[in-house]
């Protein structure tokens, strides 16, 4: 037996000795079992440097103490206009960061006059359906100088395109922008559901981003690879790692195919995150993807340097905010902001604690940014790189969510990759969420509100939008949209895409044309519809 082995077992044999403990055992999302204390298990060594590969202490050499993360609030409320508002007044609150929500139809490639959008527009975001939408979204913000992020993955593509004919269209040039468009759509197959195109031409489409910003858009970041949507749909922190990680590499391998250079289009590869429940297993995840992606790139790809390098946004857990005594959830955002910014995070956005009830009003929003501000003006946990680096629980937490996130990504390697593992891959994370819901119900989790420490108040009703109104006026927008364009140069934009998706060429620059000729998006993804048919899952 190791002098390691013969000290956990004799400590927690005293540890358990001493007292009794509240459950018989003790363990994370993933099933790791949580010991009762911890001891020396990684040498300070073996941790490496920060800013320097494997990257597990973070991505830069002083992190905090060089610059914040991004302060970057997810909005999208109804129409462009009403979205704006709170972008400003975001922006005047000392957020740092732009994130846009967008409706389903957005999403789904559906203009806000589909008959298959109806009572749907701007309920879960914001409706964009052309170009003058865009406009009025980014109305008197400097593109120039804020950066923006955009959750959209089937038309992201399209959106992009928007974002790029608009600062175009105010004299901004391409190489000024600044941010993210999400653009991962495996993880729509795998988790969350707002696909369009069958999976091979929409792993075209995306390399068609990687290809274009690589050529155009120096600052801007071609995907940001989602574990965030895989979380939510109930998958453990293991997971969550490995079936993010795995798509990664599946884009980075298509890239590769394309004909790109790794080190023309890897560094800007981004990565998103759910910062959840468990507070230490959540520091140890960040940390483990780090040293997973830089260890993953340099072996399958001899990848080095900033091509190893995994950046990645967070936001708190919209899973755990829970109707009842809504005020709670300011703990837990909190908390969970916390959790993210010890793993070392390079953008955050914090959950507004009425989230569980309706879209966040500016009230909550403020607080959920403050909640950032304080942490990263008044703990001091932003004053040293990877506090929490050397911990013998951190470590062991880190050592075996690795381990197990391994052990999931040789079984989708072993099927073919991402792409032949969907079914795969959402079965875990359904088997996943059944099983946290039963220890809910159970009361072995315990969650305070809900199942303990309950109470008799009713929530508040949250004041509804008039969504047929607002429907009614997008509409109109729209038709005065395709009434004041040129009809014939409009018809031909889209005959050049349905073209252009025949072939191997890349998309992004008819895009562009025809997005600036007022082209809108429903009309941009029917064609690609034609070309490329829809996905059916099996």
């Amino acid at each position: 037996m190791s002098e390691r082995s013969r000290w956990e077992r004799e400590t927690r044999d005293r540890f358990v000795a001493a007292r009794g403990e509240r459950r018989d055992r003790f363990s994370t999302s993933s099933g790791i079992e949580v010991d009762g204390l911890y001891g020396p298990e990684t040498p300070p060594a073996a941790l490496g440097h920060p800013g320097e590969s494997p990257f597990t202490r973070g991505v830069y050499p002083t992190m905090y103490r060089g610059r914040l993360w991004t302060m970057r609030q997810y909005a999208g409320f109804g129409t462009a206009g009403e979205t704006n508002e709170r972008f400003r007044y975001l922006l005047a609150s000392g957020q740092t960061g732009l994130s846009v929500a967008f409706d389903l139809p957005t999403q789904m490639g559906l203009d806000s006059d589909d008959p298959r959008a109806s009572g749907e527009v701007g309920r879960v975001g914001v409706a964009i359906d052309s170009i003058e939408d865009m406009h009025r979204l980014f109305d008197r913000i400097p593109l120039d100088t804020v950066s923006t992020s955009m959750t959209i993955n089937a038309t992201a593509p399209i959106l992009l395109a928007m974002y790029v004919g608009v600062a175009e269209e105010r004299g901004i040039a391409r190489e000024a922008l600044r941010g993210t468009v999400q653009n991962d759509v495996l993880k729509e197959f795998i988790a969350r559901g707002t696909y369009i195109y069958p999976v091979e031409p929409s792993l075209r489409y995306v390399t068609d981003v990687f290809d274009f910003c690589a050529d155009e858009l120096p600052r801007w970041n071609s995907i940001s690879i989602s574990g965030y949507h895989i979380r939510e749909a109930g998958a453990t922190a293991a997971q969550e790692i490995a079936f993010t990680l795995g798509n990664g590499l599946e884009y980075v391998r298509r890239a590769l195919d394309r004909g790109l250079e790794l080190d023309r289009f890897a560094p800007r590869l981004s990565f998103f995150f759910s910062a959840d429940r468990l507070f230490f297993e959540e520091v140890a995840k960040f940390r483990a993807a780090r040293r997973m992606w830089a260890r993953l790139m340099r072996e399958e790809f001899g990848a080095d340097g900033d091509s190893c390098r995994l950046r990645f946004h967070t936001q708190t857990a919209g899973s755990s905010l829970t109707a009842q005594q809504p005020l709670n959830n300011v703990v837990r955002v909190a908390i969970q902001a916390l959790s993210a910014v010890l793993g070392g995070t390079q953008s955050l956005h914090s959950n507004g604690f009425d989230e569980a009830l309706s879209l966040p009003t500016a009230e909550a929003a403020r607080l959920a940014l403050r909640t950032q501000q304080v942490i990263g003006a008044e703990t001091g946990v932003t004053d040293t790189v990877d506090p929490l680096g050397g911990s013998y629980f951190v470590e062991a937490l880190t050592d075996e969510l690795e381990g197990r996130a391994s052990e999931y990504l040789d079984r989708i390697t072993g099927l073919g990759g991402p792409a032949e593992a969907i079914e795969y891959m959402r079965e875990q994370i359904h088997e996943a969420a059944y099983a946290h819901q039963q220890a809910v119900e159970s009361g072995r989790a315990e969650v305070v509100g809900v199942n303990v420490h309950r109470d008799e108040d009713v929530p508040p009703v949250p004041e509804i939008p008039d969504f047929p109104a607002l429907a009614d006026a997008q509409r109109a927008r729209l038709e005065s949209v395709r009434s004041n364009r040129d009809a014939t140069a409009a018809a031909r934009a889209l005959a050049e895409i349905r073209r252009i998706a025949g072939g191997d060429a890349n998309l992004l620059p008819a895009l562009v044309h025809a997005v600036k000729t007022r082209v809108t998006l429903g009309e941009i993804s029917h064609a690609l519809r034609d070309a490329w048919g829809e996905y059916r899952p099996s």
